[in-house]
């Protein structure tokens, strides 16, 4: 294991919505991910997802109210709630999402991406 610069690992990629693995813990793996737009609203039936914005501010629309979350700041969405990440400029979050997690969760949509890249 080495030293992982997030900043540094931010800069060798520029698409959006298609996380990128930097790390594996404990059945957990860390992604990196730039967004900007609307994503879909899905949900991950067994599976809670963390979403931590490293650069911007991100909204987390939920069915029944809307979270806002600024640099520095995390939220976890619990498994089986349907949300949909928006970032009306580009964001860069970090996620920590069980191996067993799949991108868009129950929706297959065209932005789904089967496998991770290892950046």
């Amino acid at each position: 294991m080495s030293v992982i610069n997030i900043q540094e690992k931010f800069k060798l990629f520029s698409d959006l919505w298609s996380p990128k693995k930097v790390g594996e813990l404990n059945g957990q793996q860390i992604l990196l991910a730039k967004l900007k737009g609307e994503f879909v609203f899905h949900k991950h039936e067994f599976e809670d997802e963390l979403f931590m914005v490293i650069k911007g501010t991100l909204e987390i629309e939920l069915r029944d109210k809307t979270i806002t979350l600024k640099e520095g700041e995390f939220y976890i969405v619990p498994k089986g709630v349907e949300h949909k990440p928006i970032a009306k400029e580009e964001v860069h979050i970090v996620l920590f999402e069980p191996l067993s997690i799949k991108h868009t969760g129950n929706v297959v949509a065209n932005i789904t991406v089967e496998t991770y890249e290892n950046i």
